[in-house]
């Protein structure tokens, strides 16, 4: 690529201090040295420093490789030609993948033209990392135009039931250091993609906000939970919560397997929406703006609590039509009591 510079120095004198203008550095220098080494947010706030970091900053081949070095799974043929397809490529994909907190209503977007246009597949890039080291990369293609998916709940298994994936861990449920551990160390990246509308999400809250021993087996779960904008279109605005449930098991003192992982999509009163109202989620969080506003627990933790208070005021609320049918058959039978005694 050919970058125009200047090779001045802009400099300043405070006794014999100087100070080098970036513009002074060669242009090769700062692609190969240092954009490389930069994560994806960083090189994004750098590509508005001027116009020749811009030119840098936007170069395909650095978005791709910050891609494919944080998510693996997109290297896979059928990802990649998907990717192809956005109007920046990997730099857009990266936009939508990356952070993973939806806040901002839909927004209009140069993506409109095809709203409507019909979906009819969901890719699901997934990566799960133990320790920072690969454990599991795996892309999953789901139908969304059959009865199939629109009519049941939303459930996507990634793993074949005679699939288990080795963890490189000593499986010890009676431990709590052991739970602890797998809390902290347990990344999990689920990146939706919609080849129709070029949108992409990572509907992940990438750590566990909750690791629990299983009640009937000897096994633990980790549950991952994005909370997601609501829709009328699927009968409430209310928050929903995208929830993915890894399954994990082996033998007391053995090695750990990765025996389950499923999403499904669960509104406030813990029902599972069908495939049809999940798309509709689905779409409209791959269509909102994305904000980092803190970690994903701290929006699980949020969640839960306006959760607990919608519980507690519709406990209130049938107490009190409790207490006025109760007041209104005593009146009936009162007032027939006295019918009766009068002869009515």
């Amino acid at each position: 690529m050919q970058i125009t510079s200047s090779s001045s120095f802009a400099t300043s004198t405070s006794g014999q201090d100087q100070c080098t203008s970036i513009a002074a550095v060669h242009w090769d220098i700062i692609a190969t040295h240092i954009l490389t080494r930069l994560d994806g947010p960083t090189l994004a706030s750098t590509a508005c420093a001027s116009s020749m970091l811009h030119a840098l900053c936007t170069e395909q081949k650095l978005w791709k490789d910050m891609c494919t070095s944080t998510w693996s799974s997109i290297n896979d043929p059928r990802v990649r030609h998907v990717i192809s397809t956005f109007p920046a490529s990997y730099r857009s994909f990266f936009s939508d993948s990356f952070p993973n907190t939806f806040q901002s209503p839909y927004t209009t977007t140069w993506r409109d033209h095809i709203r409507s246009s019909p979906t009819s597949e969901l890719i699901s890039a997934v990566d799960i990392r133990y320790n920072n080291n690969l454990i599991c990369s795996k892309v999953e293609i789901t139908e969304t135009v059959t009865n199939a998916f629109l009519a049941p709940p939303l459930w996507i298994d990634l793993l074949s039931r005679k699939e288990a994936v080795p963890v490189p861990l000593k499986f010890e449920t009676d431990n709590d250091d052991f739970l602890k551990l797998l809390e902290e160390s347990m990344i999990l990246s689920w990146i939706m993609i919609d080849p129709t509308r070029k949108r992409a999400a990572n509907m992940s809250s990438m750590r566990p906000v909750s690791v629990r021993r299983h009640s009937t087996a000897e096994e633990v779960q980790l549950l991952y939970v994005t909370v997601l904008p609501g829709d009328r279109k699927v009968g409430s605005s209310e928050p929903v919560q995208c929830r993915i449930l890894v399954t994990c098991g082996g033998e007391e003192g053995g090695e750990m397997h990765v025996r389950e992982v499923n999403m499904q999509v669960q509104d406030m009163d813990g029902i599972n929406l069908s495939g049809e109202d999940s798309l509709v989620i689905l779409q409209k969080a791959m269509g909102c703006e994305r904000r980092k506003v803190g970690k994903g627990g701290e929006r699980y933790e949020e969640y839960m609590e306006i959760k607990r208070e919608r519980r507690e005021r519709n406990q209130r609320r049938e107490k009190k039509f409790d207490m006025i049918f109760c007041t209104i058959v005593r009146f009936i039978i009162f007032t027939g009591l006295i019918c009766a005694l009068c002869g009515y």
